[in-house]
């Protein structure tokens, strides 16, 4: 981990072409060499396959060669760097960035289920196999909440409930969008119309955009001071699994809309109704401590969810991109 480059330079780098040799280095890599990878790297390949979306057996099989054990991680230069190198408004900026990823994960374990029960069968499997994902990046997290943050809690539940005044409720935790669309799912589960709601908040906002945009923020922050390894790591390897998981889940939308253009319209209400929430926040996040402004991340939100888009040929509707001009989203994950 020795780039100490600027964590925004990568918004005016723009699309970065992967040689042959740093995919290969990005799919083969075990967990220990995941820290020599750029993270810039590694979000450039999430979007590498949306123009041309692997399938779900595919998907499968590269998640069966690219686990990773959360166990291997040793987080003691991590807890060095927190309590003596780190400052307080820096510890306090990425714990407020990290939480909506901690609770995101712990959610989509739970609620991904009721989404695989309308699922295709090879779908599901690639679905299971995200599940499992998610269970490991709760792990993660918890781990380092727990090792490095120093959270007390005597479970997983304990360290979640710690965590949890740093969380910005909008899309993720009990009130949020998420929970109120899964539950629209647990009503009807082959309900296709709302099968697309829920995965335009999920795979597209959440995984595609505010997911991605936390690991960005954080770990191109830890790439530039040379902190916390064991996070960089893991979380680097967990970047590496939500391509998966935003590969998957951009297949499902643009199959859906090939079979019936109007759920076009059912991805453009949802994200009308994601912006119009988008600016509404419970906590307030400061990025500055982090190498970010709050345009920065913002740049960042939407040229995420523009490239998934563009990607995979879905347009947006005018009103939506006089709305993009107005917001300030909130970062979570998933």
């Amino acid at each position: 981990m020795t780039d100490r480059k600027s964590p925004t330079a990568v918004l005016t780098e723009g699309p970065r072409a992967l040689s042959d040799e740093q995919v290969r280095e990005i799919e083969e890599s075990d967990l220990q060499a995941v820290l020599d990878v750029d993270i810039d790297d590694v979000i450039e390949y999430v979007h590498r396959d949306l123009k041309s979306l692997p399938d779900f057996t595919t998907l499968y099989r590269k998640y069966l060669k690219q686990r990773w054990d959360v166990y291997e991680l040793d987080f003691s230069q991590d807890k060095i760097d927190w309590t003596e190198k780190m400052s307080a408004e820096e510890r306090e900026s990425f714990i407020a960035v990290s939480s909506g990823f901690h609770h995101g994960e712990r959610q989509v374990e739970i609620e991904l289920p009721v989404f695989m029960i309308g699922a295709s069968e090879e779908e599901k499997l690639h679905i299971a196999a995200q599940i499992e994902d998610e269970a490991r990046h709760t792990v993660f997290f918890d781990r380092f909440y727990r090792e490095v943050v120093g959270l007390q809690g005597d479970d997983i539940m304990g360290i979640l409930d710690a965590s949890f005044p740093w969380v910005s409720e909008t899309f993720v935790g009990p009130f949020g969008l998420l929970a109120y669309q899964a539950d629209e799912l647990r009503r009807n589960p082959y309900d296709e119309r709302a099968r697309v709601r829920y995965g335009t908040t999920y795979f597209l906002w959440i995984e595609g955009v505010l997911a991605l945009s936390v690991m960005k923020v954080t770990l191109s922050y830890a790439r530039w001071r040379g902190f916390l390894p064991a996070y960089y790591t893991g979380f680097t390897a967990t970047c590496r699994d939500e391509s998966r998981h935003v590969q998957g889940g951009m297949k499902y939308l643009q199959d859906a809309v090939r079979k019936d253009p109007t759920m076009i319209n059912e991805i453009h209400e949802t994200l009308r109704t994601i912006l119009s929430l988008a600016g509404v926040a419970s906590r307030r996040i400061y990025f500055e401590p982090l190498g970010w402004t709050e345009d920065e991340v913002t740049v960042l939100f939407f040229q995420q969810l523009r490239r998934k888009l563009n990607d995979v040929g879905i347009d947006l509707a005018p009103d939506i991109e006089q709305l993009l001009q107005f917001v300030q989203p909130q970062l979570a994950g998933g």
